[in-house]
């Protein structure tokens, strides 16, 4: 079926839904059409328990944030987009606030601010552990009372439709009628999150499978900095406990990992011990694991914090504990490492804008480079507003200049109904532990090389698959995640130093000059 809207937004996380509501305000004649994988509040944001940072009170700075942005990018940050996404900080906040967002405040009426690893102040404004979930309701909550926003959930992207590096819009599958539509547009956002299910072990909800990254790959944009995939340091490990992060904020009320015997060992890594930026204490973990051979290491906050507090500050994560009968008011909890966040992605302005022609991209799926190398605790949802805030700003702009234009519908050819689906499972759980074992926390030249030769073979694969049988979400899923983890390895072999997020026994110094990555599809 052909449609026709003026903007397409691919996704419902922050940068999704912020853009569709602070767009619908710009251009209320316009009509926009957003569509997500699964349900609305199915995305990494509503997932996030830390926080936003933001400058909020006397002895903090803009100074001190970008300062810290900095370290922790690594040398690969673009100062000035840092300071342009800092600086907005608190009005984009405000706008959040007046939306509904409720962040904790303590018993004097101010903000309870949270410190996390790599933050030389409290900045982390939060709502208790469930700011993403707060977050993500009180948008979808907004977005649905706008009358010129139509919203299609479980309508997953496939392709987009670029012809000379212009793009008219997206080939979209609907789940239910298992049709893929035609979506011609003035212009297409994707807001579609980063890919963490590349990975066996990940905070990252089941929907994050790279998809707007591989789509733009395909329709020839480039792609920056994959190889920097920030492993948050502690998930919860439990063998039912699918996904479930431990947020970094529980350090920074003094929580201490410590190994299994009791032992605290991130005195030997950082100064800033418990504190450290998250790829190091992430390292610190796995070097810690590899030598004792044990499964996990603990978190403890129970030594340090009463009852009371830890019920108050961390309920999300008391009774998700509790479910696994794990109290962590008086015993610790068994955390692992787990791929977390992509540093890297579509090359993109911080108004989302690509060389590819009316293609857009925001949020975890870009590369702005204002993470560099590595991110900074709770500046992804801070980038994810700015962005939003930007790209809307530039689209109304524009909007008068652009026209919608239909382009061919999809060819479903000889494609048959598939009667092998345990291809695509088979190989999704082979490409996940591949990534894990090959391409995970600590790297090296042989096993990167091997990972990519593995991966060839499963392109052949999923290739043939794609074009033989109709097209499903999880042939889609398969298909983007391949290709993501490919682009990722790729990157990691063109880089002969270690820095950031990416670690390299092979290459284990930084070069003095430090340069970004960037790949691109040849033609």
């Amino acid at each position: 079926m052909k449609i026709k809207t003026d903007f397409l937004i691919i996704g419902s996380g922050i940068s999704g839904l912020s853009l569709a509501l602070k767009l619908s305000k710009l251009l209320p004649d316009e009509k926009l059409l957003l569509i997500t994988k699964e349900s609305l509040h199915q995305s990494s944001t509503y997932y996030a328990q830390g926080g936003i940072a933001c400058v909020s009170n006397s002895s903090d700075n803009f100074e001190k944030h970008i300062k810290d942005t900095l370290i922790a990018g690594d040398g690969l940050c673009n100062e000035n987009i840092v300071r342009k996404i800092i600086t907005q900080a608190p009005e984009r906040l405000d706008e959040l606030i007046d939306l509904g967002v409720e962040f904790s405040r303590n018993d004097d009426g101010e903000y309870d601010l949270g410190q996390e690893g790599g933050h030389s102040e409290r900045r982390i404004l939060r709502v208790n552990d469930q700011t993403g979930q707060s977050i993500e309701t009180t948008l979808i909550d907004n977005v649905k009372k706008l009358n010129n926003i139509e919203i299609k959930e479980k309508w997953c992207g496939v392709n987009l439709y670029v012809k000379d590096l212009k793009c008219y819009g997206a080939y979209v599958l609907d789940q239910e009628s298992e049709e893929i539509h035609n979506i011609a547009a003035k212009s297409t956002i994707l807001a579609s999150g980063g890919a963490g299910k590349i990975y066996l072990y990940t905070t990252n909800p089941d929907v994050v499978s790279g998809d707007g990254i591989a789509m733009a790959y395909r329709a020839g944009a480039m792609i920056s900095n994959m190889e920097f995939y920030q492993f948050h340091p502690t998930c919860l490990y439990h063998p039912y406990a699918k996904s479930f992060l431990i947020t970094e904020a529980m350090r920074g009320e003094g929580a201490i990992l410590k190994d299994i015997r009791g032992n605290e060992f991130m005195e030997n890594y950082h100064p800033r011990k418990d504190l450290a930026p998250r790829d190091i204490v992430s390292r610190a973990i796995d070097a810690e694991l590899k030598k004792s051979g044990d499964d996990y290491v603990y978190l403890d906050i129970a030594s340090f914090k009463d009852s009371n507090f830890i019920k108050s500050h961390f309920p999300g994560i008391y009774e998700k504990c509790l479910e696994f009968n794990i109290d962590i008011t008086k015993e610790s909890i068994p955390v692992v490492p787990a791929a977390h966040y992509c540093c890297g992605g579509v090359m993109a302005g911080i108004d989302g804008t690509t060389e590819i022609k009316n293609l857009y991209v925001i949020g975890e799926a870009a590369c702005t480079d204002f993470h560099g190398a590595n991110r900074l605790a709770s500046n992804s949802l801070l980038e994810g507003l700015v962005s939003a805030y930007e790209c809307a700003t530039y689209l109304s702009e524009h909007a008068s200049n652009l026209r919608t234009k239909e382009f061919p519908e999809w060819e479903v050819g000889n494609a048959v109904p598939s009667t092998e689906a345990v291809v695509i499972t088979q190989n999704w759980d082979e490409i996940r532990m591949l990534m894990q074992n090959f391409v995970g926390i600590v790297k090296s030249d042989t096993r990167l090389k091997r990972a990519l030769k593995r991966m060839n073979i499963f392109s052949e694969e999923i290739d043939y698959y794609y074009w033989n049988y109709k097209v499903d979400k999880n042939l889609v899923e398969l298909r983007n995640l391949s290709m993501v983890a490919e682009l990722l390895i790729r990157c990691a072999l063109s880089r002969k130093e270690s820095r950031g997020t990416h670690f390299n026994e092979n290459h284990p110094k930084k070069l003095d000059l430090a340069r970004n990555s960037y790949i691109k599809r040849p033609w």
